[in-house]
């Protein structure tokens, strides 16, 4: 099961957290080659964070799977969750950091 979790300075407040959700539900099962179904976003808003040495807005990420990982991947999967922080809360794609975990499958 994929799982993303994205925690922000921005506050959630008046956004429409389902629409982030959904866009980036739909994002991580395409580019991982995993059914919607087994994907799971956590959103947190108004986390303490400080990028640069400010707080203006930024985020953090971490997306762990079972495999479906990969240098090619990974930088596809930046770049669609940037996006989304960016059109959605208005986050700059220079402010956001994510990190994988390809964990490996238990036989």
């Amino acid at each position: 099961m994929p799982c993303l979790n994205l925690s922000t300075n921005v506050s959630l407040d008046g956004v429409d957290a389902s629409s982030i959700l959904s866009e980036a539900t739909s994002s991580v099962a395409k580019l991982i080659g995993k059914p919607e179904a087994y994907v799971m976003i956590v959103l947190k808003g108004s986390v303490p964070i400080s990028f640069g040495g400010n707080e203006q807005p930024a985020a953090y990420g971490e997306l762990v799977s079972i495999g479906g990982l990969g240098p090619d991947v990974n930088k596809k999967l930046s770049a669609a969750i940037s996006s989304i922080l960016e059109t959605k809360l208005s986050v700059p794609k220079s402010r956001f950091f994510l990190k994988f975990y390809d964990s490996k499958a238990k036989t």
